[in-house]
C-alpha cells in the first residue's frame, strides 16, 4: 500500500520542478523589463515552500520505512517498496457476503470459548444471538437485512435474541452452584455484546465507505477546476494579462487541492483496511508467495 508522505513527497517533486521552471521564466522576464522584482519574490516564495514540503515528506518516508523493518524484523529491500505510482489492490467485497465471515473474528471465538468452557451448546448459542442475514449489497455497501438491526434514530442494537433451544448443559452444573451459574451468565452476556460490537462495526465501515467514495469524486473535481485555474492564471500572466499574485494564489489552491485528495483517498483506503479487519478477513484465500528478498526466516 502507498503511504500518504510517499505520494505526498511525489507531489510536492513535481511542484517543485514546476514552480522551478516558473521561478526561471520569471526571472527571465523581470531582466527583460517585463515582469517585476515583486514577481521574482513571489515565485520565489513557491520553490521554497516546494523545498520545504520535499524535506518534511522526505523525513516522513524514512520514518515509515523504518517502521516497516522494525514490523518485518530485517530490512525490506528498496525494490520491494512501494512506490507512488503502484496501484493498490485489495481482494473485492462481494455482494450478498454472508454474516458468517464474523464467526472468524478472534473476538467472537474467544467469546465462543467462554461459553464453551461454561458448558454451552454454541449451536444453540448462535442461533439464539447470532443474526444470519447478507451482509452487503451492490457496490460494497451495507445491505438493507444489515442495516434493519440498528434503530434509524440512536443506532442501537434492535436485534431479539431467539431463545427457542437450552443454551446451557445444566445436568452438567449443580443447581447450588450460584458462581458457576453467574459465570454462565456473564459468559452469555459478553457473548451477545461481542457480537453486536461485531456488527455495529462492519455496519459503520460499510456506511464510511459509500459517502469516502463521494468525498472522493467530489474532491477530484475540485482538483480538477483549481488545475483549471491554475493553467489560465500562468498562462494570462505569460500575456502580461494578471500579475504574479493571481498566479501564485491559484497554484497554492491546486496544490492543497492535491493534497487533500491525496488525504481523502488514504481515509477511504484505511477504511476499507477496518472494513477487512471487522469482517474478520475469512473470505480471502491466496497462494501468492512471499515477494523475492522478503523471506522472514532468514538471517
Amino acid at each position: 500500500m502507498v503511504s500518504l508522505p510517499d505520494t505526498s513527497k511525489h507531489l510536492a517533486n513535481e511542484t517543485l520542478v514546476s514552480q522551478q521552471s516558473s521561478l526561471d521564466l520569471t526571472i527571465k522576464s523581470f531582466n527583460n523589463g517585463v515582469a517585476t522584482g515583486l514577481d521574482v519574490a513571489q515565485a520565489k516564495t513557491t520553490v521554497a515552500t516546494a523545498l520545504k514540503d520535499v524535506a518534511r515528506f522526505t523525513s516522513q518516508v524514512n520514518v515509515d520505512i523504518n517502521a516497516l523493518n522494525v514490523l518485518v524484523g530485517k530490512t525490506v529491500p528498496m525494490h520491494l517498496l512501494p512506490q507512488a505510482s503502484d496501484s493498490i489492490q485489495f481482494a473485492p467485497i462481494y455482494v450478498g457476503m454472508p454474516s458468517d465471515v464474523l464467526l472468524q473474528r478472534p473476538d467472537i471465538l474467544a467469546a465462543e470459548h467462554e461459553l464453551i468452557a461454561a458448558n454451552a451448546n454454541i449451536g444453540a448459542a448462535r442461533a439464539a444471538y447470532f443474526p444470519t442475514i447478507s451482509l452487503t449489497a451492490t457496490g460494497g455497501l451495507l445491505s438493507a437485512s444489515a442495516s434493519d438491526l440498528f434503530s434509524s434514530d440512536s443506532r442501537s442494537w434492535v436485534f431479539t435474541p431467539a431463545l427457542s433451544l437450552p443454551i446451557f448443559n445444566w445436568g452438567e452444573l449443580d443447581a447450588r452452584e450460584d458462581v458457576a451459574i453467574a459465570d454462565q451468565q456473564i459468559a452469555l452476556n459478553n457473548y451477545e455484546k461481542t457480537i453486536q460490537t461485531a456488527f455495529r462495526e462492519v455496519a459503520d465501515a460499510l456506511a464510511n465507505q459509500a459517502t469516502l467514495k463521494d468525498q472522493v469524486a467530489a474532491q477530484q473535481m475540485l482538483v480538477d477546476a483549481t488545475g483549471d485555474s491554475f493553467r489560465l492564471s500562468n498562462l494570462r500572466f505569460n500575456e502580461g494579462v494578471d500579475d504574479y499574485f493571481t498566479v501564485l494564489d491559484s497554484q497554492r489552491s491546486y496544490y492543497t487541492a492535491q493534497q487533500d485528495l491525496l488525504t481523502t483517498k488514504l481515509s477511504k483506503e484505511l477504511n476499507l483496511l477496518t472494513l477487512y479487519k471487522v469482517l474478520g478477513g475469512g473470505w480471502v484465500e491466496t497462494d501468492v508467495p512471499l515477494p523475492d528478498g522478503l523471506d522472514l526466516n532468514s538471517e
